[in-house]
């Protein structure tokens, strides 16, 4: 057995491992009840299943310039992924799509209850 079988090997464990991770993250988005349980889904187990299939891709293409674009697309995952989620969650709570009773803690109605007390933010 040489290394590009050996490769090859651990690049199909990383894709299956990484498809699994994108499912489960899919059924999660079907299945939780609300919009911050489907937030952790659409975020977390999806990120870590691209990042195994990017390596998983990098194995199996073996080019720099494959590395290179692959890394490229991970980085922007890791970037737009929880800024997409901060904003749905804030976009959720304000249209009161978000089940406070499931709460533990409520930090941002005490900043929004600021920012209304505050005159310098009606102008």
């Amino acid at each position: 057995m040489n290394w590009e079988s050996v490769a090859n090997v651990i690049a199909a464990i990383l894709l299956l491992a990484g498809a699994s991770l994108c499912l489960a993250a899919a059924v999660g988005l079907v299945r939780f009840p609300d919009v911050l349980s489907r937030m952790h889904s659409a975020t977390k187990p999806q990120t870590l299943g691209l990042l195994l299939i990017v390596l998983g891709v990098g194995l199996v293409l073996r080019s720099w310039s494959a590395w290179g674009i692959l890394s490229l697309v991970f980085v922007m995952q890791l970037l737009t992924a929880p800024v997409a989620a901060h904003m749905v969650g804030r976009a959720a709570y304000r249209s009161g799509q978000v089940d406070e009773s499931r709460l533990l803690r409520d930090e941002l109605a005490e900043a929004l209850r600021k920012a209304e007390d505050d005159p310098r933010d009606e102008k």
